[in-house]
């Protein structure tokens, strides 16, 4: 079947997108490559379609209106999605995600190439032709162009028509389409074909397959989770629809495996879906309130949600009691202080649901205590990790909010929705960067947890790079014991440059006392208090930068290559990140950059940029599979092979994609 008769047939409806395919995952550099491969004339591989009725087909971007049989694309939907998109200018019917990665490809008639579209380079310039202008013009809408490329000679003008027409004739292109038929190829068979068939792609997760079966007979099933994603993302809060799902299957099944879907009908799921939106916009607004977590930056421990969603399901979707909030969250917080479900995640979940059911937050508590040896305590060494990355990161938070820190210069406590034009909250490293690292400190260093405080915006320019013997004076001088409220060590001689790693230890014990104080609070519960938390999930959150203004690159060319990564459409990595041992949980290191599944985003190996690693959490990241690098120059050199050779980072030609 040529290319043309298959978009043809996406036009007229005729093909179409089973509701259980994920979106459109592509980047630009995909694009790019795919289409480079197609002018070459390289093989770009088959297509697979399901063959069902159409008026039981669930397809994405709605009914079709088709009488008779339909086609779902099982595999091919990367690739058919990229023509269209091209070709017709437009994204298809059934596109779910990003539409810029089709859009403003250009051809450079004297390279051969394709680029994007780049106002710098391609404006008014008649080398770069509109891929998607040619393909809807016909060779006579770019005869002006080459014209004034080639002037008077004929030759030149032969060469780049018959690269044009080259171009075009990719739409007249014959591809083999293999059709799945018969009535025994139930939703369950053809989604284990997809998966066989598309094992170098992007394979269905085990939260997809179960929400596939749910799709069958209510199709509005992932728009409705999709809206409620997008309405926490907009209150800052962002989750994935596997997460949801999660939450949704332990509050109806009180288990972890998605299997377990399986046995839920779609009545009951529709109605579990919206206790377990509610249940974690109120969990949202009670840590936000309780302890302070109050945007997704500093919300750790999400995969600890399920157990809490089933709790609240045992109380109509609300705690009770103060008492058993309280010790609900001491729970929570000791549970991602300790990674408890960064590693084997259902098994540990299954544990805790089960604990939950049997004994409510006692015995929760009791089940985590004794996986940590029978203490749940809180050492002044676990401060020791650095950056923002580190699990004790959004503990420091926690205690800035709950005890009421007070800012260096106004002295008034850090809190949520703070008004004014340089009052949101910044980081703060009370040992500015610029100096740590004049005095031959490392990055780990630097970016300890414990050189960490919040101030506002204000305050962090007026400071900026000033020592900390001198300004740390002057404001406690000015406003008495707002040092005290920082857990500052008190003890001058500490505030040297030359003494850091002494400061650090005693900051780190007090960090360590306040944190076991407030954690044994919430243990012990309040002696009496109404519990008053919002219903509705509230959108005004605390804006916290990562950023101060003793702010100095730490990793060379980082930001450099972030950009370069946004403008060819890569995924953004996880900045200041901890990474994970994929077997155990236990935290490796804190990498300055992290793709946990590749820089293309669901189908590569996970990637670390992780500069200062140790020889022992060099061997633990490798023993974790993860591709390191300890250098942007490095990691550029790396990104660019692949994109030159057309290979996918996942070791697969970009081409072959779904």
């Amino acid at each position: 079947m040529q290319i043309s008769q298959i978009l043809d047939k996406v036009d007229a409806g005729d093909i179409a997108l089973p509701e259980f395919q994920r979106g459109y995952v592509w980047t630009r550099d995909q694009v790019r490559g795919f289409f480079q491969s197609l002018y070459r004339g390289y093989p770009i591989g088959g297509f697979l379609t399901w063959s069902t009725k159409a008026e039981t087909a669930d397809t994405r971007g709605g009914t079709t209106g088709k009488d008779g049989t339909i086609q779902l694309l099982l595999d091919g939907q990367q690739r058919v999605t990229t023509l269209y998109g091209v070709t017709r200018g437009r994204p298809p019917r059934f596109f779910e995600g990003n539409s810029s990665a089709l859009t403003g490809l250009h051809f450079n008639l004297q390279t051969e190439s394709f680029e994007f579209y780049a106002p710098g380079k391609m404006k008014g310039n008649p080398v770069w032709v509109d891929v998607s202008a040619l393909f809807q013009g016909g060779l006579g809408s770019q005869l002006l162009a080459v014209t004034q490329l080639a002037d008077q000679d004929a030759a030149l003008q032969g060469t780049f028509i018959e690269r044009l027409n080259r171009i075009t004739q990719i739409k007249d292109r014959t591809v083999h389409v293999d059709e799945v038929t018969g009535a025994d190829k139930t939703i369950d068979v053809v989604v284990d074909i997809f998966n066989r068939v598309n094992s170098g792609g992007t394979k269905l997760s085990k939260g997809d397959l179960a929400l596939a079966a749910i799709c069958a007979t209510w199709p509005a099933a992932r728009p409705t989770m999709n809206e409620a994603l997008d309405n926490w993302s907009g209150a800052g809060f962002d989750f994935k629809l596997d997460w949801l799902l999660r939450n949704v299957n332990a509050v109806l099944t009180g288990e972890a495996q998605f299997s377990k879907l399986a046995d839920v009908d779609v009545a009951l799921f529709r109605t579990g879906l919206k206790e377990t939106v509610d249940s974690v916009s109120y969990l949202l607004n009670a840590l936000g309130g309780r302890l302070g977590l109050d945007h997704g930056r500093v919300l750790n421990g999400r995969a600890a949600f399920p157990v809490m969603s089933r709790l609240l399901h045992h109380h109509g979707g609300r705690f009770p009691d103060a008492m058993t909030r309280d010790r609900l969250f001491h729970w929570y917080v000791h549970s991602f202080l300790w990674g408890r479900h960064t590693g084997a995640t259902e098994t540990a979940l299954n544990q805790d649901l089960q604990a939950l059911d049997d004994g409510g937050v006692d015995r929760l508590i009791d089940v985590l205590r004794r996986s940590r040896g029978g203490l749940l305590t809180v050492r002044p060494d676990d401060f020791v990790g650095s950056s923002m990355g580190s699990r004790f990161y959004p503990l420091l938070y926690l205690l800035t909010r709950v005890y009421g820190a007070q800012d260096f210069v106004s002295g008034v406590p850090l809190r949520d929705g703070m008004l004014g034009r340089l009052s949101s909250l910044q980081v703060h490293h009370i040992f500015p960067k610029a100096r740590l690292y004049e005095h031959g400190y490392s990055r780990a260093e630097v970016n300890a947890v414990a050189n960490f405080c919040f101030l506002t915006q204000d305050t962090n320019l007026q400071i900026g790079a000033k020592s900390p013997a001198e300004y740390l004076e002057e404001i406690e001088t000015r406003m008495p014991g707002v040092l005290a409220t920082q857990w500052i060590p008190m003890d001058r001689a500490l505030w040297r440059i030359e003494n850091y790693p002494d400061f650090q230890a005693a900051r780190r014990a007090l960090l360590a006392d306040a944190a076991n104080d407030f954690l044994q609070a919430l243990h012990d519960g309040p002696s009496s208090a109404e519990l008053q938390v919002p219903t509705a999930l509230t959108t005004t959150r605390t804006a916290v930068s990562l950023a101060g203004s003793d702010d100095d690159e730490d990793i060379p060319g980082l930001a450099a290559l972030l950009s370069e990564l946004a403008a060819a459409d890569l995924v953004a990595p996880e900045l200041d990140s901890e990474v994970s041992d994929p077997r155990t949980g236990a935290a490796i290191t804190v990498a300055a950059a992290y793709w946990p599944q590749g820089l293309h985003g669901e189908v590569g190996v996970p990637v670390v940029l992780a500069p200062d690693t140790t020889p022992q959490e060099q061997a633990a990241l490798e023993a974790g599979d993860y591709r390191v690098f300890h250098s942007t120059d490095a990691l550029r050199r790396f990104i660019d092979n692949a994109r030159g050779t057309g290979d996918g980072l996942n070791g697969q030609r970009v081409c072959t994609n779904t």
